[in-house]
């Protein structure tokens, strides 16, 4: 491999070419921006729903890396100067045994209450008076060792214990089981948070001065539970680790983090030299062939911290967890030299292509790859998984072994494993790169057509292609999304603030990373969604729509893509109701719509609002005038159904459906605005004035119905309610002005006395909200100063909240934790604020 040697800077520009043997002199990289805020989850490897990796820890080496659901998706990374090794990511196996066991070694006695206790209810001198007492574990009756009855709302326990003079305090693990979202303590300290999700035996490294807080007698294990619905569970112990001498048990120090809209930056202290760790993503919308590569760069950059030299090799490696849904499924290697690069390769035995569809499911069909030059400095083994760390530990390299493997990760775990000799590392900067990728063979079945990644182009370009190309760019592509990075994190703060910025930041990978990206036999784009953890549901509409804004803003053929499945779907004749599907399958199986319930209003009003903006943001309704007859069909059906909706589902379904929804009506009359717009454009005036003169005949008998004193209802047959009227938000950006601007006024004047710590809540109802809508109703009134005060509990509850999770977009606004959902593309919602200005922008020109 060839080395980089260069001082630290922004920008990366390759100024001369050495031989072979030697690191090519170029500039390092560094954040194009600053972003402080604390991820609730740290996007890692983003490819699509399948091939995503998340830290969900402050610390990269605290945990293992998972996949978006919470499923290990392991990546393990260590340092070695001077014969010293530092794990900076991931954590090893870890082998334990019981100090204060699970329910599994006997059922332990707790202290309980389902009701919110009152102080610090987790500190080791609080009074339980009025608690319960019984046996743990706590949940339902189909979990392991349940033995108290819990199931629905909220549990707090206390677990009291000893810890006897001369028990060592070290390499100490809670483990813990839970369903749904749990918080655990030890000695009024918070050790682990989780978000919304179901798991048992979970490991936490208690941090060594929570240890230190241990006494003989006197010390309590805490939790608090929520279960939002369905089965619950709460168990909880103390472990201790087996000591080996073949795992990374030293950690490197990290110094920071920072998440920008395409990269991942970390810093770490290795003992006497100082660690960059950079996770690229080429997400560039305005690139098709770089947005789709079934492949992201991993970038490690290495100095001296005390001008001394230091002798330095990298190690990184990944399981076969990343090509299974499950541990218990066998598994191949290979080892691959082609054309100047080696790939490690690992995939399922079983092959089943698009066999599987649903939501918490991982890809088990197709081949996960990691890549990189082929070098002197570099060894790469398939190997079992202590042999490749105690080899690297030993000798700073591998053994070169592609034959000491197991298909049974369940009996032998093994290892696809990665060094770098990075040789005499002093104050300049010395560094490499590696590709982790996957080639899913085929991506989608559209109507019983299976259909290849858009990146392959019909079988035109292979795996090796697109590595290969993805080597030979790696320098052109890190200094554009450098450039990307800075130019949007620049207009995103000039729009709205540093806050707004940091958060567009953190949505941006989440948001695009949830689709997949294929064409149809004619070459149309299919920008497919996964409803992520929600249902898995393919091509939501409802999911589209909230999504729209940041794809307005940087690639409108990309929400074109969202949206052609859904009209093929009725125009092809598969779909004959007069209003749009829900769905058109359940990923990634795209046949047809698999949810149980259909959105007549909803659907309808969302798919003629954003051909609307299609057509504001390009100036033309060329896209509309193609879809014409289908478009008349669901204004029409608005026209006679829409103001007065029936008791029907909306988007926001988990609230529950009900009739005479307010929010509902406004994007029906949104939708029949949209279509008489769009007429207008296309020339056909008698209808343009048809359709716009009876959405303000709607709108005036809207406001009629809605009107509860100083704000509008959440339905129209019910007064003291309200809700938010984020569908309003199209009436001022596409310049439809069907409604008096007193509404959206009165609306924001009234929000401002209903808003929480984290944020407004969705309606009267709940204490919830949804982000996303949240940073649509901030947008009402087009006042920076309203904007302001909506947006900043959201970046609070994104930077403060205890769930630890890729994004949630559905939160509680009192205390932030996660209510449901987690890596959804609605995210992409966040970029109203700025799609707001580019259509302003654009009415001046």
């Amino acid at each position: 491999m060839k080395r980089q040697i260069a001082l630290l800077s922004v920008c990366a520009t390759l100024l001369s070419a050495c031989s072979s043997n030697t690191r090519t002199t170029s500039e390092a990289y560094a954040p194009a921006a600053k972003n402080e805020l604390r991820a609730p989850a740290t996007p890692l490897v983003t490819i699509d729903p399948y091939t995503s990796a998340w830290s969900f820890a402050d610390q990269l080496n605290e945990e293992s890396v998972r996949h978006w659901t919470g499923r290990n998706f392991p990546l393990l990374g260590s340092l070695r100067v001077d014969g010293v090794s530092y794990r900076f990511m991931g954590v090893d196996k870890v082998e334990v045994t019981p100090v204060v066991g699970t329910a599994a070694s006997g059922l332990w006695d707790a202290t309980y209450t389902f009701n919110q206790p009152q102080g610090e209810w987790m500190a080791p001198d609080y009074d339980t008076k009025g608690w319960k007492t019984g046996k743990a574990a706590f949940g339902t009756e189909d979990n392991p060792y349940r033995s108290t009855p819990w199931q629905d709302g909220d549990i707090w326990v206390r677990r009291s214990f000893d810890w006897p003079e001369g028990t060592a305090k070290e390499s100490l693990f809670l483990q813990y089981s839970h369903d749904d979202n749990i918080e655990l303590y030890v000695n009024g300290q918070q050790v682990a948070a989780t978000g919304n999700g179901l798991d048992y035996d979970l490991l936490k490294e208690i941090p060594q001065d929570i240890a230190n807080t241990l006494k003989p007698t006197g010390n309590i294990l805490a939790a608090h539970c929520r279960n939002n619905g369905g089965g619950a569970y709460v168990d909880m112990g103390i472990m201790k680790k087996v000591k080996r001498g073949d795992t990374f048990d030293n950690k490197a120090v990290q110094k920071s983090v920072t998440v920008m809209p395409t990269q991942t930056y970390y810093t770490f202290e290795c003992g006497p030299v100082e660690l960059d760790l950079i996770f690229t993503a080429p997400m560039l919308m305005d690139d098709l062939d770089a947005m789709t590569a079934p492949y992201n760069y991993i970038t490690y950059q290495v100095r001296s911290l005390n001008g001394k030299a230091h002798d330095v090799q990298l190690y990184l490696e990944a399981t076969p967890q990343w090509a299974v849904n499950t541990i218990d499924q066998p598994v191949s290697f290979e080892k691959i030299e082609k054309d100047g690069y080696v790939y490690l390769k690992t995939g399922s035995v079983d092959q089943d292509i698009l066999g599987k569809k649903g939501d918490d499911q991982r890809i088990d069909w197709g081949y996960f790859y990691l890549s990189a030059p082929q070098s002197p400095d570099v060894t790469v083994a398939i190997d079992e998984y202590y042999a490749a760390k105690k080899a690297f530990m030993s000798v700073g390299k591998l053994s070169g072994n592609a034959d000491n493997v197991s298909s049974d990760m369940e009996k032998q775990m093994t290892v696809l494993a990665y060094s770098d000799n990075l040789g005499t590392v002093d104050n300049q900067t010395v560094s490499g790169h590696l590709l982790i990728g996957y080639d899913d063979l085929y991506a989608i079945q559209y109507f019983n057509d299976n259909r290849m990644a858009y990146w392959k182009h019909d079988g035109q370009v292979d795996i090796f292609d697109a590595f290969a190309k993805g080597h030979q760019d790696y320098a052109k592509m890190m200094k554009r999304c450098t450039d990307f990075d800075a130019q949007l994190m620049q207009e995103t703060a000039a729009t709205s603030g540093q806050e707004y910025a940091e958060l567009c930041a953190l949505a941006y990978r989440q948001a695009i990373g949830a689709h997949k990206l294929v064409t149809d036999k004619e070459g149309n784009l299919l920008f497919f969604s996964k409803e992520n953890f929600s249902n898995g549901s393919i091509g939501t509409v409802d999911i589209t729509y909230p999504s729209a804004p940041m794809f307005l803003c940087y690639n409108p053929e990309l929400l074109k893509g969202m949206m052609n499945p859904i009209f093929y779907y009725s125009e092809s004749g598969k779909w004959n109701k007069p209003f749009p599907a829900h769905d058109v399958g359940t990923y990634p199986q795209a046949n047809g719509q698999t949810y149980g319930g259909d959105m007549p209003v909803e659907e309808s009003g969302n798919m003629l609002i954003l051909a609307t903006a299609i057509a504001t943001i390009e100036g033309n309704a060329d896209y509309a005038a193609k879809h014409w007859d289908v478009l008349t069909i669901w204004a029409d059906y608005l026209k006679k159904e829409g103001l007065d909706p029936e008791n029907q589902l909306c988007t926001d379904d988990f609230a529950g459906h009900f009739a005479h929804n307010a929010n509902l009506s406004i994007k029906a009359i949104m939708g029949v605005a949209g279509y008489g717009k769009m007429a207008e454009m296309l020339g056909k005036k008698e209808i343009a004035e048809s359709y716009l003169s009876a959405a303000r005949e709607m709108a005036g008998k809207w406001v009629a119905m809605a009107k509860d004193g100083d704000h509008y209802k959440l339905t129209f047959d019910k007064s003291g309610t309200w809700s938010q009227k984020y569908n309003l938000v199209w009436d001022r950006l596409l310049g439809l002005n069907i409604f008096p601007t007193e509404v959206a006024e009165t609306e924001m004047a009234y929000y401002k006395t209903k808003q929480n710590k984290y944020g407004l809540p969705l309606d009267n109802r709940e204490d919830y909200t949804k982000s996303d809508w949240i940073l649509w109703s901030a947008c009402l009134t087009g006042d920076e100063s309203d904007f302001e005060t909506l947006m900043l509990p959201v970046w609070q509850y994104a930077n403060e909240t205890t769930s630890r999770v890729p994004l949630s977009d559905w939160h509680y606004t009192s205390d932030g934790t996660q209510r449901g959902f987690q890596a959804r593309s609605v995210v992409g919602g966040y970029y109203m604020r700025l799609l707001e200005k580019r259509l302003s922008d654009k009415s001046k020109d």
